[in-house]
């Protein structure tokens, strides 16, 4: 196992907390906002879903942020895994013209499906779930 540097370790504990951030509105102040992301072809109710994703994501970004070294690259993967898994949502932002949180236009929805996967890779490197391969030249 290779150890984080400085920069990951910086980033790991800004996406712990800013996906925690993120589940506590999900919880208060910004359901309604929340709600609306949720494509209305799931099958669950809207408001079950704005609060069980919320909790995943507080739980998420507390291991992401405090897990132990050992631990901390299942964290990434998990987060890198929450990131892939509500993708469908921001698609389903994006074709059916829903906005939320100043996504209001085709422009600002579209561009934001460029910006999950470098959630994804962020979550991944910063918890040192992808290492650098370093050859060996001697």
């Amino acid at each position: 196992m290779s150890r984080t540097t400085t920069a990951q370790d910086i980033t790991r504990i800004a996406m712990g907390a800013a996906l925690a951030g993120a589940g506590i509105t999900h919880l208060t102040v910004a359901r309604e906002e929340f709600k609306n992301q949720v494509p209305p072809w799931m099958p669950f109710d809207t408001d079950a879903v704005v609060l069980a994703s919320g909790v995943g994501e507080i739980a998420l970004g507390t291991a992401l942020a405090l897990a132990p070294e050992k631990l901390r690259p299942l964290a990434g993967c998990a987060a890198a895994g929450f990131f892939a898994a509500i993708f469908p949502g921001n698609l389903a932002q994006y074709t059916e013209r829903r906005n939320a949180f100043g996504l209001d236009t085709d422009k600002k929805r579209f561009g934001r499906l460029f910006f999950q996967p470098v959630l994804i890779g962020l979550a991944l490197w910063s918890a040192g779930t992808i290492a650098k391969k370093r050859k060996r030249l001697f």
